[in-house]
């Protein structure tokens, strides 16, 4: 362009070293608040929130206990007042986990390749037990079990009251053939559905099972927790998948044939080895389609129902102790949660979830939902996560009664006696409960 005149780039030169001028001259600075502005975050639950916080990271998990939220990073674990959302302390361990409830919790922490653990107070991280030989730990919301292999070929596992100082029990276990280690290793159980939009762990810590599967050198020892001894050692053949629900071990046979998958399940009392009840055709989909009926996966459902899938491909719950079937859907129907409670069933149309009570035998209420809403179950609430426009709403299991809701498309983090913890991005939200009207 003819003339000479200045270009817009510049008067933008220009303006810029106007400002750094003045900055440095200290006539004016507008950097603090520019960079306030952009850091700002935006609210999570806007006018429900009792508070929004700042947090360190991406979390692994979330727990509230007592008065303590406790938040679990990669290298790290932190806790916050449920007051006010201050932080209370902070501590490096590559994995944490809660045991315990409420005031009675404690926090167990440690580090990967190291054996060992620190149990933490929630409310101010002061290490109230130590331990330097346990390979792995599961936390629940009534006892700590602990693995530790002294000697080679030779294990033994323990029992704690989360905030005891000896162990309830202590039972060998022989050589395990693999080392189990760090917070909560999988063990052959029951897995909760899951949901993009509410954590599989939100509802903390689970109470102690009467049975668990002990999983090594191929066999599963099966352990009575509350008497701490062996009761049986089941060796699954090449096509069987045994997983221990409530009091009862399943064994889940799958045979390929026709190009197909034939399914049979036998529930066995562990003390006489007895069989209890046996289904032909119930798939509890420990299986992927086209896996040749390799079965890798533990079934979904509480502590003691499993869902299942029956040869017409309708949806099932089934009550572990003795084969009742609790509720059988029509087809198109699902199960987006289920505990030893309730289930939260999805219509065909999927406009509506049901609440299905195990106790009443009958429907406890109803919602109405977009096509994209998920759901979850914890002790405390019923989360149902609603989309376009993105909701949280948690209720009632038992009346379907709103406790608090928000228009946010952040996740729920945990869930507690008082209220849900929601994260996006790096900032974490407290909404209690009874806080918002049903909007």
């Amino acid at each position: 362009m003819a003339g000479g005149g200045p270009t817009a780039r510049g008067w933008a030169l220009a303006g810029v070293i106007t400002l750094v001028v003045l900055a440095t001259t200290g006539v004016w600075n507008p950097w603090p608040r520019v960079w306030s502005w952009v850091t700002q975050s935006d609210p999570i639950a806007e006018g429900v929130a009792a508070w929004q916080t700042a947090i360190g990271g991406s979390p692994k998990s979330i727990t509230i206990t007592g008065g303590s939220v406790v938040v679990e990073y990669r290298t790290s674990v932190e806790a916050y007042g449920t007051a006010a959302g201050v932080k209370l302390w902070k501590s490096d361990a590559d994995w944490a986990g809660v045991a315990g409830s409420d005031d009675d919790a404690v926090v167990v922490v440690g580090r990967l390749l190291t054996k060992g653990y620190e149990v933490l107070d929630p409310a101010t991280g002061a290490v109230r037990r130590k331990d330097t030989a346990a390979t792995a730990v599961w936390t629940y919301a009534d006892a700590i079990l602990d693995l530790r292999c002294p000697k080679a070929g030779e294990c033994e596992l323990s029992a704690w009251d989360p905030r005891g100082s000896k162990p309830l029990w202590t039972v060998g276990t022989g050589g395990i053939g693999f080392v189990l280690n760090a917070s909560n290793p999988d063990l052959p159980d029951t897995q909760p559905l899951g949901s993009d939009r509410v954590d599989q762990h939100a509802g903390g810590p689970q109470p102690l099972p009467d049975l668990i599967g002990l999983p090594g050198d191929g066999k599963i020892q099966i352990i009575d927790t509350a008497q701490g001894q062996v009761t049986q050692t089941r060796t699954p053949g090449s096509d069987q998948r045994v997983t221990v629900v409530g009091s009862r071990v399943l064994t889940v046979t799958g045979d390929a044939r026709d190009g197909t998958c034939y399914y049979s399940v036998t529930a066995h009392d562990p003390p006489n080895g007895q069989a209890v009840w046996q289904r032909e055709g119930l798939n509890l989909r420990t299986a992927d389609n086209g896996s040749h009926c390799k079965q890798e996966k533990d079934p979904a459902g509480g502590s003691d129902v499993v869902l299942g899938v029956d040869p017409y491909g309708k949806e099932e719950l089934i009550a572990a102790h003795d084969g009742r079937t609790l509720w059988k859907g029509d087809k198109g129907q699902s199960v987006l949660a289920v505990n030893n409670s309730y289930a939260l069933i999805r219509s065909v149309d999927k406009k509506t979830i049901t609440a299905r009570s195990f106790g009443r035998g009958s429907v406890a209420w109803r919602r109405g939902v977009n096509s994209g809403a998920t759901a979850a179950l914890t002790p405390y609430a019923a989360v149902v996560a609603d989309e376009k426009p993105a909701r949280v709403i948690a209720v009632s299991p038992r009346t379907g009664g709103v406790l608090t809701e928000a228009r946010t498309d952040a996740k729920v983090y945990a869930a507690g006696p008082s209220g849900l913890i929601l994260v996006s991005g790096r900032d974490m939200a407290y909404l209690r409960f009874g806080s918002a009207a049903a909007r």
